[in-house]
């Protein structure tokens, strides 16, 4: 029997009507009849979307290349006084505000626990698995939009089957955890500096979150890792002070990006490669590394710039043992092991290519930022 290319295989089978390599989720999200948008990254407040009957409002779904295996987003806007349809699901989901102000009401399966919260521009909060939920735009004037990262394209590859995921009485009671934090409290649990978690289910406003100190990822960044709905759904959020930049590190696939304040750029290499891919962004942008690309953040704002991850797998539920890999050795040198550059060894193009972009703005590099050998 002759060996044929796996072109040729492709070609073959579609001849005969023989499928194969099939991904559920984007034949299922193709016959959704909205945009289906795939980038290296997007402006998602400049985002096309068109009206999607299972939402009740306008949406598109966004599969960044670095998106992975398990996670997608879908971006859905509500008009003036509009509400979504109930919503129920199996599957995690995190939602950040792009714009707009409104209110989520979530029940339990079984009716017999009710919460409801306000939410505007950059809040972010979690849907416990399977609660019933609604979203209504209480401004009369003006859309409210949301970015929501969930795990279905995982669910749906896995069980390939839209009635199940969507109309099942199974009930996740602990997931709705304490009435506090769908208030916008939350437990801190102390860790350790890159590892500090916040859980709780609703952060009113992310861009005036208290962050712990990171010394480790340089110049006097700060974060906070959050547990949402005791999900498997992973989010943290980072802070760059004026003036600086962060290290270069490296991951597996799926940390979806988004910028919530001030603007600035991140360089994006494999090891090996003579150039950088570049992503500029600002509030709206989202984008996501691809498995094992170097990354690094630059701040060229005049406030400090805050970014929001959304994963799959977190520090509390990992679930692969790449994400432990990640979370263990994310601030740890490539020389002892770890996944990230320190400064002094980082390619001499990266610093001098930041005093170029702050000199554009009147900006020069803040103190602690070292230049590197």
């Amino acid at each position: 029997m002759t060996d044929i290319s796996d072109q040729e295989l492709i070609d073959t089978s579609q001849k005969e009507g023989v499928t194969f390599l099939r991904d559920p989720y984007l034949e299922w999200a193709n016959a959704q009849g909205i945009p289906v948008v795939e980038d290296f990254g997007v402006d998602l407040l400049a985002l096309d979307l068109k009206p999607w009957d299972r939402i009740g409002g306008d949406a598109a779904f966004v599969n960044l290349k670095g998106r992975g295996d398990f996670i997608g987003v879908t971006v859905v806007e509500l008009a003036p006084g509009q509400s979504s349809e109930p919503q129920r699901h199996l599957f995690e989901e995190v939602v950040y505000v792009l714009s707009g102000h409104g209110t989520t009401t979530i029940e339990s399966p079984d009716r017999t626990r009710r919460h409801s919260f306000e939410w505007g521009p950059k809040s972010m909060f979690a849907l416990p698995l399977n609660v019933r939920y609604r979203h209504f735009n209480v401004d009369g004037t003006k859309p409210a939009r949301v970015a929501t990262t969930t795990n279905l394209p995982m669910m749906m590859k896995t069980f390939r089957d839209e009635r199940f995921l969507f109309d099942n009485d199974a009930d996740f009671g602990a997931r709705m955890g304490d009435g506090r934090h769908f208030g916008g409290e939350g437990d801190f649990v102390p860790v350790r500096p890159g590892r500090h978690m916040w859980v709780t289910n609703f952060v009113p406003d992310l861009a005036g979150f208290e962050l712990q100190r990171w010394k480790a990822r340089g110049a006097g960044g700060s974060n906070m890792m959050f547990v949402l709905a005791d999900g498997t759904m992973h989010a943290h959020i980072s802070e760059m002070p004026v003036g600086t930049y962060k290290k270069a590190h490296r991951h597996g696939a799926d940390f979806h990006i988004f910028a919530v304040t001030g603007e600035g750029y991140s360089l994006l290499w494999y090891e090996g490669d003579e150039d950088f891919q570049r992503v500029d962004w600002q509030h709206g942008v989202l984008y996501a590394p691809p498995d094992g690309m170097y990354h690094q953040h630059f701040n060229v704002s005049r406030e400090p710039a805050r970014y929001l991850a959304v994963a799959f797998g977190g520090l509390r539920y990992p679930f692969t043992e790449d994400k432990v890999r990640t979370f263990m050795g994310m601030d740890v040198s490539v020389r002892d092991g770890g996944r990230q550059i320190e400064y002094e060894d980082q390619d001499p193009r990266v610093h001098r290519l930041y005093v170029e972009e702050l000199a554009k703005r009147g900006l020069t590099p803040a103190m602690g930022v070292p230049v590197p050998r």
